[in-house]
């Protein structure tokens, strides 16, 4: 690698972890900023909500401000705004003025993962796509790994301010290297299709907004989720309708819902973010909330993941010109699966080591899809798409993603609850275990204890059996992938002119 791609891959890098990360940063730190702000647990849940849903709708939009602005300016632009927001959601005083700039922060840094996967992607060469993957996966992967980790420390010893503050020296040194190195694309004077956009934002911010607040307002039984519902159905199939009818000044072209490769990787990556999202989701309520892990410990616990991810993914690098993706694709699912169904064996007596070792396997297995995934996405499509493509894609993974956390969130509560009336019926004097069993701790059926420490047990019990249910539907979940993955073509004898190699270097 040459150096002007290395310090291209920086700048991008740098701007990818940093929104990356802050998608999950902040989740650890909610608590201490409910009780600082004065707000109640619904109340906080709208810093990530507002976060989200601005994301998702301004994410799209990547390949048209590009085109506008070019992509040097774009990607400024978006870092820059990005870090003022951060800093000023650190300097919030109230919930208000949190949430407002937590608005900011998800318009700024939309643009910022698709954006830098454009650039990776017009900046090598098609022979070195498979390392420029590598290099772009790390931080897409890694930071939303890592930030439980990196919160926790931060909100532990410093403050929960600086889950944003932390923006600031990435930030800058993003903007400066993207002014010097990053080479800019022609402008063309393209208008809004403004129908199109309104669309799509009914669309996408419904149905963020159903996925984050559907289980705490119980989903369909809210009228609020109901109207939501709708509007997001009439959005994304008035959106449907609208782009086939306007071809010439649809928001997106034609050509990137075209093209089977790119297609069909965008949702394999949805069910990628859905396993991953989920998986994430469940390891820190388990391990704090069930298990009374400290959070820091917690995020440490977390961290070999990342680990492994990002060792997985410097292998893949090597290997994806000389082995059809696909089979790296299967791979990855295989070892994936297998670490989800280990998670399936926990339990309430299980030590570190048997929390860890499923979650090496799963950061082994996400490396090695992710990235030639990524590749085989963008190896059909002509280059000109490559921006608002990086931009469909990811919102994909943001969508996957929110129906993950959701629907997971969902089965273990649905599942614990469930658990708890059943086990629950089986606690009363007729039952030939429970006398043995209160004896051992000195107690008997009509001892005053008996029903505080049977209570006690039966939520643990039900808990955990809310969490290994969850864990089967994930395991479950990422599995169905396999078959999907042979309708995309194999591109892994494709290779480019002596020429154009040439002239790429």
């Amino acid at each position: 690698m040459n150096m002007q791609r290395f310090l291209i891959s920086v700048a991008v890098m740098a701007a990818t972890v940093m929104q990356v990360l802050d998608t999950t940063i902040v989740n650890v730190a909610l608590p201490h900023m409910q009780g600082e702000l004065s707000a109640t647990p619904d109340q906080i849940s709208w810093v990530l909500t507002s976060y989200m849903v601005s994301s998702g709708i301004f994410m799209p939009l990547t390949g048209f401000f590009t085109q506008r602005l070019g992509q040097k300016k774009f990607l400024f632009f978006s870092i820059t705004g990005f870090v003022i927001a951060s800093v000023l959601c650190g300097l919030s005083t109230s919930l208000s003025e949190i949430v407002a700039f937590r608005l900011l922060q998800g318009i700024s840094g939309a643009a910022l993962v698709p954006l830098s996967q454009s650039v990776m992607v017009a900046t090598f060469p098609l022979h070195e796509r498979g390392k420029a993957m590598a290099i772009w996966g790390i931080g897409v992967m890694v930071g939303p790994i890592l930030g439980p980790t990196l919160g926790g420390w931060l909100t532990e010893y410093m403050s929960w301010r600086w889950t944003f503050f932390i923006n600031l020296p990435v930030g800058i040194l993003s903007a400066i290297l993207v002014l010097r190195y990053i080479p800019d694309t022609p402008r063309s004077e393209r208008s809004m299709d403004w129908m199109g956009l309104t669309l799509m934002a009914m669309g996408v911010a419904g149905l963020q907004y159903v996925l984050d607040r559907g289980a705490q307002d119980d989903w369909f039984a809210s009228p609020v989720i109901q109207f939501v519902t709708y509007l997001s159905i009439v959005g994304f199939i008035g959106f449907i309708f609208h782009t086939r009818s306007h071809k010439g000044h649809a928001l997106f072209s034609q050509e990137i819902f075209k093209d089977r490769n790119f297609m069909t990787a965008s949702l394999l990556m949805g069910f990628l973010g859905l396993g991953l999202f989920g998986s994430m989701l469940l390891q820190p309520l388990m391990l704090e909330g069930l298990m009374n892990y400290p959070t820091l410990t917690t995020g440490l616990t977390l961290a070999p993941r990342g680990i492994a991810s990002m060792f997985s993914m410097m292998l893949v690098g090597r290997l994806i010109n000389r082995v059809d993706p696909r089979w790296l694709i299967i791979t990855g699912i295989g070892i994936f699966t297998l670490g989800s169904y280990q998670t399936t064996q926990y339990s309430l007596v299980m030590g570190i080591w048997q929390v860890i070792y499923p979650m090496l396997l799963q950061g082994m297995g996400l490396g090695m899809v992710f990235i030639p995934l990524s590749t085989l996405a963008f190896s059909t499509l002509a280059p000109q798409y490559s921006a608002e493509a990086a931009g469909m894609y990811s919102l994909l993974r943001t969508i996957g993603s929110g129906i993950g956390v959701s629907v997971v969130a969902t089965v273990l509560t649905s599942h614990a609850q469930y658990a708890w009336h059943n086990v629950g019926g089986q606690l009363q004097p007729f039952n030939h275990a429970l006398s043995p069993y209160l004896n051992q701790l000195g107690l008997t059926v009509d001892s005053p204890q008996a029903i505080g420490v049977l209570a006690k047990v039966l939520a643990q019990q039900s808990q955990m059996i809310g969490f290994l249910d969850a864990y089967i539907f994930v395991t479950i979940a990422f599995a169905a992938m396999t078959p999907f993955v042979f309708i995309m073509k194999n591109t892994h004898s494709t290779k480019p002119p002596a020429a154009a190699m040439t002239a790429a270097d």
